[in-house]
């Protein structure tokens, strides 16, 4: 694929894809204090379920849904991908009780699983190697804009129009997108490799949503319950299945010795930490902000904007640097955690523009790390796995987002009060941050150099592939 075939009005599309998958992950947040007034009436625990349905599906599913595309089609993967993402959205705004609504939050994010690693994915392709790290910043920064997107999103909703509105907004919004999609963007080569492995798809994919339900419920259950620990234990029994049998499988979901390579677990350590932060601060700014400073929820949307200015301007900057990721990596990572550190000084009486300062800190260390890391992720694995890359990168994200949450929550709980306990929970989060990036650094590498892996099953070379 030539790399011209990387248009602009592809690019637009794809991020903007993106960036409404990511958006759903934090607007439901804003929207906890209407939904629990609402004539549904759910109960705590599905409210909870309210929120996480979405998050554990959608990461559950990532690693599968991007073999998928690259074996199946990953222009068809996308498609689906925004069906099922408005018909969830729709299911959730027509909702006439709290399980409708769980269970649309949870097709959307399937939608989100297929959409995410196809759009990533089809931008590697298109790219090239001499436009791939522009492509890849681009991209990180439509899974930024996301977050802040959600958080505007949800706040203007729960301030002016209904938790049904935002819901039902997602689906005029898919189909104008999945027009885009259809006029704009090329079929890119699929891969030659075998079978979906139904049996690995599932002991994976099993054992991810275990895991998953044991960090987002684990602050509130308390992590030595039986329940936690149950699901941290069917959680690694499924994973250990899932390495076996791959390992003995001729046509595997994909192959764990991938992860010999330091370049790759260095970078899937850098996203999750990165997205740990950055998670944590969502989870304790917004209680911040309308908890501590009395902001109502629309204004707390807003409030966050200053996380879009380093996200939106550092990437340009950091795509020129991509030759030598490590330095750029660590001062990134770095950043978050010392702005993290900085935020946690916060309290009634700390200015707005003094803590808007501490957000741009953070915010310039994600757009300068995360395009690096991503790009990472992309050069550790071959050009015909790049969905696999990309559910395995992404994968990563939301589990780091997922534990910072949890980790925040924790420390939180453990305080009388949020205005006595937010600083110890971002000191906590901050330096955890700061020791990953030491690790992160050291196991980090050059981009180009080939990871040391298992041999690869032949395949038809990417020139020659078929087209779906």
């Amino acid at each position: 694929m030539p790399a011209h075939a990387l248009t602009r009005p592809v690019l637009l599309t794809l991020c903007a894809c993106v960036l409404v998958a990511q958006s759903m992950v934090a607007a439901i947040n804003l929207l906890i204090p209407q939904l629990s007034s609402s004539g549904l009436q759910p109960s705590h625990t599905q409210i909870l379920w309210t929120v996480d349905a979405y998050v554990i599906v959608f990461a559950g599913l990532l690693i599968p849904a991007g073999a998928l595309g690259d074996r199946h089609g990953r222009k068809g993967a996308l498609l689906a991908g925004l069906a099922l993402f408005a018909a969830g959205a729709a299911t959730s705004a027509l909702a006439p009780n709290p399980a409708l609504l769980i269970a649309g939050r949870g097709l959307s994010g399937a939608g989100a699983a297929l959409i995410t690693p196809a759009t990533m994915s089809i931008l590697v392709h298109l790219a090239g190697p001499e436009r791939r790290a522009q492509a890849m910043a681009s991209w990180t920064l439509a899974i930024g804009l996301g977050g802040m997107a959600g958080n505007l999103g949800g706040g203007l909703a729960g301030q002016y129009l209904s938790w049904r509105a935002l819901f039902a907004a997602m689906v005029p919004l898919a189909a104008v997108l999945a027009a885009a999609v259809a006029v704009t963007t090329p079929r890119t080569a699929r891969s030659a490799q075998g079978s979906p492995d139904p049996a690995g798809t599932l002991l994976l994919t099993a054992g991810l949503v275990a895991v998953l339900f044991g960090i987002i419920e684990g602050p509130g259950h308390g992590w030595t319950s039986a329940r936690i620990l149950t699901a941290f234990t069917a959680g690694a029994l499924l994973l250990a299945a899932f390495t076996g049998h791959a390992l003995r499988s001729r046509a595997p979901l994909f192959d764990p010795r991938v992860f010999r390579s330091a370049g790759l677990r260095a970078t899937t350590l850098g996203l999750a930490t990165g997205f740990f932060g950055l998670f944590a601060l969502f989870f304790v700014n917004s209680q911040y902000l309308q908890q501590v400073k009395g902001y109502g929820p629309a204004v707390t949307g807003v409030a966050i904007v200053p996380l879009i200015v380093g996200m939106a301007l550092v990437p340009r900057f950091a795509a020129r640097w991509s030759a030598r990721p490590r330095p750029v990596v660590g001062t990134g990572l770095a950043l978050i955690g010392l702005g993290l550190l900085a935020a946690s000084t916060a309290d009634a009486h700390t200015p707005y523009p003094l803590y808007a300062c501490w957000l741009l800190v953070i915010s310039a260390g994600t757009g300068l790390a995360m395009p690096a890391l991503t790009l990472g992720v992309v050069v550790s694995l071959p050009a015909h796995q790049a969905g696999l890359g990309s559910g395995l990168g992404t994968s990563a994200r939301e589990i780091g987002a997922a534990l910072g949450v949890a980790v925040a929550g924790t420390a939180l709980a453990g305080h009388a009060d949020f205005a006595s306990g937010m600083g110890p929970a971002l000191r906590v989060v901050g330096l955890t941050v700061l020791a990953a990036t030491v690790l992160v650094v050291a196991g980090h590498r050059t981009p180009g150099r080939p990871p040391r892996t298992a041999p690869e099953t032949p395949t038809t070379p990417a020139t020659r592939e078929p087209v779906a």
